[in-house]
């Protein structure tokens, strides 16, 4: 369960990828291949994989038993997680990639701001910036600092407690190299304060917001996470080879999707939500 799903049900995204009803939610999936077309020809039947399931439009999601996706959607799930696991890594992973790598070229020894460090895509992108070797700053509320931490923060900022400008510029005056902004509003907003001169700003909630930044001089850019089969496959090695790895804090049978909705619209989410099928 992603943020993308209940923003989807609300209609929020009618306007950039069009919509066919009746709608069935989900952009992530763990499973197993159970057909393949005759273009098809690195799956094969029975082959355990995971999938980024967004599509030209938005119809056949993977709140379902069984979706029809292209190659290019999935790969071969790492082997060393389960099927729920695995489920929650294609879409907020390849975000975190799609964002540092493609977007930021984030670099050994750079400095990063990652807002909600501590939520699916915030954590995967701790994990990546400090297995590049970045220095890692993010920013959670208390509860979530250990964890954090634990995924390669070196130092994490409890946003409720203290404004984090300040507290950034008052460490590093002349700024970071990289802000990555998963919140939108007043984070992304500040985010010009935090950057050196030529800092890379790099939001995955507002691209007008970017835009608006782009217009005053900035290097800002809004990243809509696509899918790639070739990353999927990196991601996998790097799950299999111990660099990566991932939380899932709530497991719910499909029947309550309500409830996983409720909880993911909080925004203070830890780690992943994944809907299981009977």
């Amino acid at each position: 369960v992603n943020p993308v799903d209940w923003k989807i049900r609300e209609g929020l995204l009618k306007d950039v990828i069009p919509h066919v009803f009746p709608i069935i939610l989900g952009w992530d999936a763990a499973g197993v291949v159970t057909a393949v077309g005759p273009q098809v020809d690195r799956l094969t039947v029975g082959d355990e994989v995971y999938a980024y399931c967004r599509k030209d439009t938005v119809q056949d999601g993977a709140y379902a038993e069984f979706i029809v996706l292209p190659e290019n959607n999935m790969a071969l799930k790492p082997k060393n997680v389960s099927f729920e696991e695995a489920a929650t890594i294609p879409l907020a992973a390849l975000t975190a990639y799609q964002s540092l790598i493609d977007g930021a070229h984030l670099e050994s020894g750079e400095r990063i701001v990652i807002h909600a460090a501590a939520g699916g895509v915030g954590g995967f992108a701790v994990q990546m910036a400090h297995g590049l070797g970045a220095y890692v700053i993010g920013t959670a509320s208390q509860r979530n600092h250990a964890y954090v931490r634990s995924l390669g923060a070196e130092e994490v900022i409890d946003y409720t407690q203290h404004d984090v400008s300040q507290t950034v510029k008052s460490s590093y005056p002349e700024g970071v190299d990289v802000v990555y902004d998963c919140v939108g509003g007043q984070a992304l907003e500040q985010a010009r304060l935090l950057i050196k001169p030529e800092g890379r700003i790099v939001t995955i909630v507002d691209p007008a917001q970017a835009q608006i930044l782009q217009d005053q001089g900035l290097n800002a850019q809004f990243v809509f996470v696509a899918p790639h089969a070739q990353q999927l496959q990196e991601l996998t090695r790097m799950v299999e080879a111990g660099q990566l790895r991932t939380d899932v804090s709530v497991r719910l049978p499909l029947e309550e999707v309500v409830k996983a909705h409720a909880l993911i619209e909080t925004h203070h989410t830890k780690g992943k939500i994944v809907l299981t099928m009977a």
